[in-house]
């Protein structure tokens, strides 16, 4: 990108995590023949998402605009702004600059709906960042300590349809801004409080009591995420006419087999403690349940009672269950009770409803729901299904599903996992290697593994390639790119080394789920269109490798479903994949030559991914409870389908007015009427006044009130603080009462003085932080491998201690008055975890540190490092870990400076460390604190 080389491009993505932490995450008719019956209603639209005002014919990106690696945070970057009264715009000029107009429109057009909504003025203006370190779309929102907006501008998954197909950043920014108003609305109890804080403060472990005081100014941020998401997916889907999540295909596909196989569901406490934990969707289960449970209020009481749930009038309950009893007059847990009961009764009449005509009878090919699944391929010298798999309990991995068996063999582990799909992978059975993509949720590698011997390598690093497959008539692969905004059609000719850029579609054309024809003539994909059309069609594979637009053969459009992974079968002239084109994800089989179609199976819940076989049956993924079952099925032409009914679908003709919700085409905001100012964002420039609130501190025991200030710019990228707190009640000296802290942090510095510091959590010991006498310190922290979970960072400290009586380090250990101290170090670190895993269960650590101190003429040299090494255990969710530790010190052994110190668990009572203190150098149980001194260990 120019303007902005990769190093210092390099360290965004891991700022914008930890700024935004707390944020809560968008045809030609068919040759005459007798379609399937119709279905209901199931996709409402009173204004359908009118083609929005997209970029004149934006340029296509170059192949080398961007950072060459997923940066881990921000320093040095160079953003530029565009200011509104309502709206802070930030972005990556000249790569993201063509978006900024619709984006800016886009999000305008959403507030305004939002504010009329809710009642709702914005407490202050929205700063929106756009970035590009992901090959797929995010999104993330918050409103403490500022209402701020995270937009990912590549494009988003829609395996199994789990996103709506409407245009990403009109959906995106109407959930977004959803959960902007949902946290931020206030009365003016909220407000007084605000005022009195000088800004809305966010919850800092540092000062554990600034929860309560974010709970007093912005109550509504301490609500759980399903409220969260499960009211933003119901605007998202109002607002854009009835298309989105909430009248999904998928949605009622998950509730129906969760009834069918009679799956566990959660209440609302056990959906937050184990739902997003133990089910293979984890964190999309608040999703799933909150948009649910929202589309029940609706249905039950009205949509207008429902939404005032959220708003925050005068004199109203803070908490979010208190006002769900004030507005609905009942506990919310015996409402979400009889919303299961009739949500069981809802998928009862929905199953019944397809079974009026046969199921399709199919042969599972294992014992239970794998998860997610990736494309599968039939390696037919083992009789094997080569695929990726990830499901709670073991780290996702490629490998094979024997098919006389059910037996899994594994054959390496996939770091950087999505979920539904795994990973993009394509197989060559005559080289017997499978390929796929790694770091799936960052820049993507594509990666080799033999199919015979597990042997990996890696092919192609940060490529940003997926989709991948093989073009068996000259073995080059096939894959789609994804880079600022744009999607690619690119080759990787054998010996996969390098690539090549063949066709750039335009904004909005997304092109997913490719194939490649047996003989090498045809490539195809399922598309979407900026006005959400989709369809998949078939191209001529001549005609894209001569550098022309690609020339259509065949396409296939099943409004207003999506027609997904469609692949060729044999005979190379037909194509098989799958549409929820009845309310049920049914298999189509596909004739090129006429456009003809078939519904081939009739399935209770739903297949995906149909795999056809030279014996004419096909081996297709059933969504179940547990997740994706392979299963081997016989296709029927089937005349007549059952169909479902969508609850959104029962909820707009019970309440036809949320067909009023239609927002329309953000092309009516007059968005240059409205700029105020452009510019280049600077952090210190931008750093004020945030927030300031009373604390409490513990020195020596003693309770110690005292305030704390902070100063910060709205993406944390550069913040001031300070604190003074006072020990009136015990008995010290007056010069030891006082107790203050000032620092400075940026995205690598952290510099800090303190005087007799103390610490909140000594008041709960026995470990004592709070230290007499004056500090600078100085630390620097430099990461130089960021792939995530791989990280490796360089770290490097300097400090002045004066007026000392104890050691920084060792609480019991009298210390020299004064000492200057210099450390540096490396640590690293690559973790593994499974689904439903509270810890690592495989990986590798080590630290490496050297410390010099100087005291009373004497110095006084450390070395001392540590390494952890763990391995998974057959049994799910089990490992087993060395902890090692070394060490050695130097200096006169007189003085404490030459020793380290061992003992105790060190663990207080409450505490902001890490609660397994046991498994830490200078933990020693059986021992009190410091009560082990080793020059060597």
């Amino acid at each position: 990108m120019r303007g902005f080389g990769a190093r210092p491009r390099a360290y965004l993505a891991a700022a914008i995590a930890t700024a935004l932490c707390g944020a809560s995450g968008p045809a030609l008719a068919q040759a005459q023949q007798k379609p399937p019956p119709p279905q209901p209603d199931t996709t409402t639209i009173e204004e359908p998402v009118t083609k929005p005002d997209k970029p004149a014919e934006p340029t296509a990106p170059a192949p080398n605009q961007g950072p060459s690696h997923v940066p881990p945070d921000a320093s040095g970057i160079d953003l530029s702004r565009i200011d509104t009264k309502d709206l802070e715009l930030l972005y990556f000029d000249p790569a993201q600059t063509y978006l900024t107009p619709y984006i800016g429109r886009a999000f305008t057009n959403a507030l305004d709906f939002h504010k009329k909504k809710f009642n709702w003025t914005p407490w202050e203006r929205t700063t929106v960042l756009l970035k590009d370190f992901g090959d797929y779309g995010n999104a993330a929102a918050r409103a403490s300590p500022n209402n701020a907006v995270l937009l990912d501008v590549a494009p988003l998954s829609q395996a199994m349809e789990t996103f709506s197909a409407g245009e990403r950043f009109f959906t995106l920014n109407n959930h977004e801004v959803a959960h902007v108003a949902t946290m931020d609305v206030w009365n003016q109890r909220d407000a007084s409080w605000r005022r009195f804080f000088r800004g809305k403060p966010m919850p800092l472990q540092e000062h554990p009591e600034s929860v309560l005081w974010s709970y007093l100014s912005t109550p509504k941020t301490n609500v759980p995420r399903w409220y969260l998401e499960g009211s933003a997916v119901f605007f998202e889907t109002w607002m854009a006419g009835g298309l989105g999540r909430a009248q999904g295909g998928y949605d009622e596909m998950v509730w129906r087999a969760k009834v069918r196989d009679n799956d566990k569901i959660y209440s609302p406490l056990g959906l937050e403690s184990e739902g997003v934990a133990v089910d293979f969707q984890v964190g999309v289960n608040d999703y799933l349940y909150g948009s649910r449970f929202f589309s029940y209020l609706a249905l039950t009481y009205g949509p207008e009672r429902t939404v005032d749930w959220l708003r925050r009038p005068d004199n109203s309950k803070a908490f979010y269950a208190a006002r769900f009893r004030e507005v609905f007059g009942r506990r919310l847990d015996e409402v979400w009770d009889e919303w299961i009961r009739f949500e069981r009764e809802f998928q009862k009449a929905n199953l019944a409803r397809l079974a009026q005509y046969p199921l399709t009878e199919t042969q599972p090919l294992s014992a239970k729901g794998l998860g997610s699944i990736s494309r599968g391929f039939v390696d037919k010298r083992t009789n094997s299904l080569i695929a990726a798999f990830r499901y709670p309990g073991t780290i996702g991995f490629v490998g094979g599903l024997d098919l006389a068996s059910g037996k899994l063999t594994k054959l390496q582990e996939i770091k950087g996992m999505m979920l539904y799909r795994v990973t993009s992978l394509a197989f060559d059975e005559d080289a017997r290697t499978a390929y796929y993509t790694e770091d799936n949720g960052a820049f993507r590698d594509i990666v080799a593994v033999n199919v015979d011997t597990g042997k990996k390598r890696m092919l192609l690093k940060d490529a940003r390639i997926g989709d991948i497959v093989l073009n068996r008539a000259d073995k080059s692969l096939w894959g789609i790119r994804h880079q600022n905004g744009f999607a690619t059609i690119v080759r990787i000719p054998a010996p996969y080394s390098g690539f090549n850029q063949i066709h750039t579609f335009k904004y909005g054309q997304i092109p997913f789920d490719l194939d490649v024809s047996p003989d090498g003539s045809m490539i195809a994909a399922s598309f979407g269109e900026v006005n959400a059309d989709q369809s998949m069609r078939v191209w001529r594979m001549d005609s894209l490798l001569a550098g022309s637009d690609p020339q259509e053969i065949a396409r296939l459009s099943l409004p207003p479903s999506v027609p997904e992974g469609f692949t060729f079968a044999p005979d190379g002239r037909t194509m098989y994949g799958t549409s929820y084109y009845t309310g049920a994800s049914n298999v189509f089989r596909f004739d090129i030559a006429s456009g003809k179609y078939d519904a081939v199976s009739n399935a209770s819940t739903g297949f995906f991914r149909p795999i056809a076989q030279p014996d004419g049956s096909l081996i297709a993924y059933e969504y179940s409870g547990q997740g994706l079952q392979p299963v081997r099925f016989q296709p029927q032409v089937r005349e007549d389908l059952g169909n479902v009914e969508f609850l959104g679908t029962r909820v707009v003709k019970t309440h036809p007015e949320l067909k009023q919700w239609g927002v329309g085409s953000p092309a009516r905001v007059p968005l240059d009427e409205l700029i105020t100012g452009r510019g280049k964002y600077s952090a210190a420039r931008e750093r004020k006044f945030a927030s300031t609130y009373p604390i409490v501190e513990g020195y020596k025991g003693a309770v110690s009130p005292g305030w704390y200030f902070h100063w910060e710019d709205p993406l944390q990228f550069n913040q001031i603080s300070a604190s003074i707190s006072v020990s009136p009640f015990d008995h010290m000296r007056f010069k030891d009462r006082i107790h203050a802290k000032l620092q400075l942090k940026t995205l690598n510095w952290d510099v800090k003085y303190l005087h007799n510091g103390a610490d909140f959590y000594d008041l709960f010991g026995p470990v004592e932080r709070s230290r007499r006498g004056d500090a600078v310190i100085a630390a620097y922290n430099k990461t130089v491998i960021y792939d995530p979970p791989r990280q490796l960072d360089l770290f490097a400290s300097g400090a002045v201690y004066t007026g000392l009586e104890r050691l920084p380090n060792a609480q019991n250990i009298a210390s020299p008055k004064s000492i200057q101290s210099l450390s540096i170090g490396a640590k690293y670190h690559d973790f593994r975890q499974s689904l439903g895993g509270v810890d690592h269960e495989k990986g590798i650590a080590w630290r490496l540190m050297a410390d010099l101190d100087h005291a009373q003429g004497n110095a006084f040299p450390k070395l001392y490092g540590g390494f952890d090494y763990g391995v998974p255990l057959p049994i799910a969710n089990s490992s087993v870990w060395v902890y090692a530790h070394a060490g050695t010190a130097a200096g006169t052994r007189r003085s404490p400076l030459a020793a380290f110190y061992f003992g105790s668990f060190r663990n207080n009572y409450v505490d902001d460390r890490p609660v397994k203190r046991y498994r830490e150098m200078e933990s020693f149980p059986g021992f009190s604190i410091d009560e082990i001194a080793a020059r060597r260990f």
